[in-house]
């Protein structure tokens, strides 16, 4: 299985990396450290070196409760930070759910279009339907990041969230948006309680049914949070416990904050599942 986007067609024989690059002064967990596009430069140079396959960019915060980012200034914060990601070697995606920056980014040479909205946005499915070639995310989102965790979900939440996907890719398929171009994405901590996060990710293989590769993204979320008390900066070990988890369950593309210890994590992962290949058990026998 490959996921097509503008300038790579991605293997998803083993699980990618998807590294976060918020240039935002208000994100969640790592809001103001990358507002300026020269250190957002270098956080991606980083997030390269230790082993992220892609890179996701976003010039917009969604977490509960934040207020939304005009487009002049999205496209401030997004744009500088594109033009010179694009030359890096990896995919860009780019996270935003505003038809007039994704058609700007993708413009630009941005591979990936990782819409929380997944493109309910008016003009924005358009844009990706008319591109030729780039990849899309749709995730699932209750209501908006001003209300969703005031107002969360009500009743059985995995039935609800595979039918949304369903639906939404649908709708894509229905424009001519071939399905190679399309992974889905649960939406942890969008308008879901601690219960129902963790009860997408007990039932993942449920969401695997329709055939669409699946992104989770878990990372730092407050869920996990609320299981072991930790505060947002401490939570790298519990993010990477579910990042494995949520591979293990058959997701293909985990979106992080701590890319080398997801990698490392994964690479401990393959070897238990796949069995160490001679060269490497020699190695290890080495005194």
């Amino acid at each position: 299985m490959d996921w097509q986007t503008s300038r790579f067609s991605l293997a998803l024989d083993k699980p990618l990396v998807m590294g976060i690059v918020n240039a935002t002064p208000d994100s969640f967990s790592d809001g103001g450290q990358h507002l300026d596009t020269s250190s957002a430069l270098r956080h991606c140079e980083r997030l390269i070196r230790e082993g992220a396959d892609i890179l996701d960019i976003g010039g917009e915060s969604t977490r509960p409760g934040s207020p939304a980012v005009g487009l002049e200034e999205e496209l401030a914060r997004v744009l500088p930070v594109v033009r010179e990601a694009v030359s890096l070697g990896v995919p860009v995606s780019v996270d935003t759910y505003k038809p007039q920056v994704m058609r700007a980014v993708l413009d630009l040479g941005a591979d990936v279009i990782n819409d929380i909205w997944a493109l309910r946005q008016p003009g924005a499915l358009a844009v990706v339907a008319t591109h030729p070639s780039c990849g899309v995310c749709l995730m699932h989102m209750h209501r908006d990041p001003q209300t969703m965790q005031v107002s969360p979900m009500s009743g059985e939440i995995v039935p609800q969230v595979r039918k949304f996907l369903q639906e939404s890719a649908a709708s894509l398929r229905a424009s001519g948006v071939q399905r190679e171009r399309i992974v889905l994405d649960p939406g942890v901590g969008f308008g879901k309680t601690v219960e129902q996060n963790f009860a997408l990710l007990s039932h993942q293989s449920e969401l695997l049914a329709d055939g669409y590769p699946l992104l989770v993204g878990w990372s730092r979320k407050s869920s996990l949070g609320a299981v072991t008390g930790l505060d947002v900066d401490a939570r790298m070990v519990p993010s990477v416990a579910a990042a494995l988890l949520g591979v293990e369950r058959g997701a293909r593309i985990v979106r992080v904050h701590d890319v080398r210890e997801t990698v490392a994590a994964l690479a401990v992962w393959r070897a238990a599942s796949q069995g160490l290949q001679p060269d490497l058990r020699d190695g290890l026998a080495t005194p």
